[in-house]
């Protein structure tokens, strides 16, 4: 007879488990460049790598579930994950400067909802669209679908927190488009997001936010204001050249120049003190990340499985897209961290588990293929 075992060992997949190892080691080594010169520096490391190897745990955990019995779980994951929204806007904390509410506090501990709220939505809207089947297209389902985003969207804007929900909006595209939603459906909405972008500009976007886009093209308008975090980026990341000042070496980061370098522009540090080198295998990881995401899903036994890695795989590759494209200039400032590299607790125990999502799906499929 064979052992009942929580986890199938044969059938884990340990190029997706040593592609996380990597990111989350680079990312402490990252971080401890970043925090050199701050006084209690080493704090931030320690809390990064405590939240690590808890996230790491949690992995094993979710990796040890089979995925299909979350399915009996989403509405009180979808109501928890509500609850945990509409706190933020009653008892949240945030930055004065923008008014924005983003954390729940406990002490000295921070809680960011948003990001553990991107785990739920996934499973949700997966279980949600497999549900659906050849019927996702009807307009009633549709519809339902709206309304299923719509509200973790609308309750995350009145934080506000743009980044947050251009990652839920490339969530909900990419599952549909892996559902195969009609194209009638993707041309009506980009008519309509093209329509829709003056009353965006003038009814929904605050002045912080208005500002942050004019600096994108023009970073020099308001070089101590809005556009001095992206000019300090943009000049750390060139001035590493092609292999980098040298860890702990590098001037923006070391004498306080670059602003959030531990958190939202840490892909900066790496550029200054790693060069060109270092960002092309920052990306590289984490695109290796995804793509292995869209394997498993792609092997996945069910819709909903493949639903799931699909959801991760974009969240993922948003967070990517926004954080280098903001430091780069390509993007405006939104405070999206970089996956398993920027310091944040909410943000790498998020990502840990959804690397166990990935595992639990990647375990209990029904034939190991290797080809990708």
């Amino acid at each position: 007879m064979k052992k009942n075992r929580l986890i199938n060992y044969k059938e884990i997949d340990y190029i997706l488990v040593v592609i996380t190892t990597i990111c989350v080691v680079f990312g402490l080594f990252a971080i401890h460049s970043a925090v050199k010169a701050m006084d209690n520096g080493s704090t931030y490391v320690i809390i990064q790598l405590c939240a690590a190897a808890i996230g790491a745990v949690g992995a094993l955990i979710i990796t040890a579930i089979n995925y299909e019995y979350f399915k009996n779980l989403t509405k009180p994951i979808y109501i928890l994950c509500v609850i945990m929204l509409l706190a933020v806007l009653v008892i949240g904390t945030g930055r004065e400067d923008t008014g924005s509410r983003s954390w729940i506090r406990f002490g000295p501990i921070g809680i960011q909802p948003s990001e553990f709220v991107k785990i739920g939505f996934i499973i949700t809207f997966s279980k949600t669209v497999a549900e659906l089947g050849d019927k996702l297209n009807k307009p009633k389902n549709i519809l339902k679908l709206l309304i299923h985003a719509g509200v973790f969207m609308f309750l995350i804007m009145l934080q506000p927190d743009f980044g947050t929900t251009m990652v839920f909006i490339m969530i909900f595209a990419g599952i549909l488009f892996a559902a195969k939603i009609s194209w009638k459906y993707i041309l009506g909405t980009g008519v309509l997001v093209a329509g829709a972008i003056p009353l965006i500009w003038n009814f929904f976007l605050a002045d912080y936010q208005k500002n942050r886009i004019r600096v994108l093209f023009d970073p020099e308008s308001d070089p101590l204001g809005a556009g001095y975090h992206v000019m300090q980026s943009k000049t750390a990341i060139g001035s590493g050249g092609i292999i980098g000042a040298g860890i702990g070496k590098g001037t923006q980061t070391q004498f306080g120049y670059l602003p959030a370098k531990h958190t939202d522009f840490i892909y900066s540090v790496i550029g200054e003190e790693l060069g060109f080198i270092g960002c092309i295998v920052v990306a590289v990881l984490l695109f290796a990340l995804v793509l292995r995401c869209l394997y498993i899903a792609k092997n996945a036994k069910s819709n909903f499985g493949s639903y799931i890695c699909v959801g991760v795989a974009c969240m993922f590759l948003a967070h990517t897209f926004e954080n280098i494209g903001m430091c780069v200039g390509l993007m405006p400032v939104t405070g999206i961290p970089l996956p398993f590299f920027s310091y944040g607790g909410s943000s790498i125990l998020t990502n840990m588990m959804a690397i166990g999502l990935m595992l639990s799906v990647r375990t209990r499929q029904k034939e190991i293929r290797f080809e990708i």
